[in-house]
């Protein structure tokens, strides 16, 4: 693939300006800022080690997701993850166990990778896991979870271990939380927000954009409501649907371009929190920065798939290293070929092109 700039510095700008952005938005915290000041000084060290790599021809993505589990204690309406059959209400014997996640961590550690964001089903089911990561004090976690089952033994984890941050799903106000997450759960992540905020923690947002809540989530009104709690980061996640009766739900360029300048407009205006969008604007990247252009996704049974909405994989981390997963033939296949940066409707390139994936994991087979 021809890449029209350099997608190494482009990727490693974006991890140090996220780390700017968190110390601003953390100054009034002595010990948050402590923390963040040597992860600074860690990520840039993580990019050293990706330029080096870079350098000597192999390319390593800044970041992972790592479904941690498969289980999960709530049906959000039209979670992909449910739709793909990836989240189930019990978590089968065969996922990784905490050893093997914290392998992987140490691998990521060495390979330079800065962020891994952990996400289930519901990730804080794993305790084990949660805790290994907080061994990793070079990597931050962010924690993709519905906050049910924050408790008293997290709380004194996450003060422990800052380098864990809770990210709690929210799609808006109370009507449109409990509308898609259940009745009852905007009331419980108001609750975990203020005693955050109490014990002094860091914590984010995480928000599902729509075309229904995009106005919302992005009004004056959702985003002080956030800050008065003490909300430090809001990741807008673009909706993308698994079934032909939520395509309308999908943002369209309209919506995207609308969503692009309020995230430009609220880093320059409302500095008190950490704006992130994901994917974001392709465009800029040269395209979808999965199947480790960027990031990749490890599955809760050690499968390394492009990313959550492309369920395919071809290598298992159990009998792979990481380095070696990265190189597989199926991730191989998409970062050399036209689909990561083709045209698409908006969404996820590789969940509205699944044919054509599916086919370049049929060839691998054969």
């Amino acid at each position: 693939m021809n890449e029209i700039f350099d997608l190494q510095a482009y990727l490693s700008a974006g991890v140090e300006q996220v780390v700017a952005d968190a110390l601003k938005a953390t100054l009034k915290d002595p010990r948050e800022s402590a923390f963040l000041v040597k992860f600074a000084a860690a990520s840039r060290a993580a990019s050293k080690k990706r330029r080096e790599s870079e350098d000597a021809g192999e390319h390593i993505p800044s970041y992972l997701i790592a479904s941690i589990t498969s289980a999960c204690n709530l049906h959000c309406a039209g979670c992909y993850s449910r739709c793909n059959n990836a989240t189930v209400d019990a978590a089968p014997v065969q996922q990784l166990t905490g050893e093997e996640w914290l392998r992987i961590f140490d691998e990521a550690d060495e390979l330079g990778i800065s962020f891994i964001l952990l996400a289930g089903g519901e990730p804080l089911l794993r305790r084990d896991v949660i805790e290994a990561a907080g061994k990793k004090q070079n990597i931050l976690f962010p924690i993709l979870t519905n906050g049910f089952f924050i408790d008293k033994r997290y709380f004194e984890l996450f003060d422990r271990c800052r380098n864990l941050v809770p990210i709690m799903s929210i799609e808006g106000e109370k009507e449109a939380t409990d509308a898609r997450r259940g009745k009852g759960v905007y009331d419980r992540l108001v609750t975990n927000m203020d005693e955050f905020h109490r014990c002094g923690l860091i914590f984010g947002t995480s928000v599902t954009v729509t075309t229904e809540n995009l106005r919302e989530v992005t009004s004056a009104r959702f985003l002080d409501s956030l800050a008065e709690r003490g909300c430090k980061v809001v990741i807008f996640v673009e909706f993308v649907p698994v079934t032909d009766e939520a395509k309308e739900l999908a943002p369209g360029d309209g919506e995207r371009d609308y969503l692009r300048r309020e995230i430009a407009r609220l880093r320059a205006e409302r500095p008190e929190m950490v704006y992130i969008s994901f994917p974001g604007d392709e465009k800029e990247s040269g395209g979808c920065v999965a199947a480790g252009r960027g990031f990749f996704h490890i599955n809760s049974h050690g499968g390394a798939e492009p990313c959550p909405f492309s369920p395919y994989s071809d290598v298992n981390i159990r009998g792979s290293s990481l380095r070696e997963a990265m190189h597989s033939p199926l991730f191989t296949a998409l970062r050399s070929g036209d689909i990561l940066t083709d045209d698409h409707d908006g969404g996820c390139v590789l969940y509205e092109k699944r044919a054509l994936v599916e086919a370049l994991l049929a060839a691998q087979e054969k």
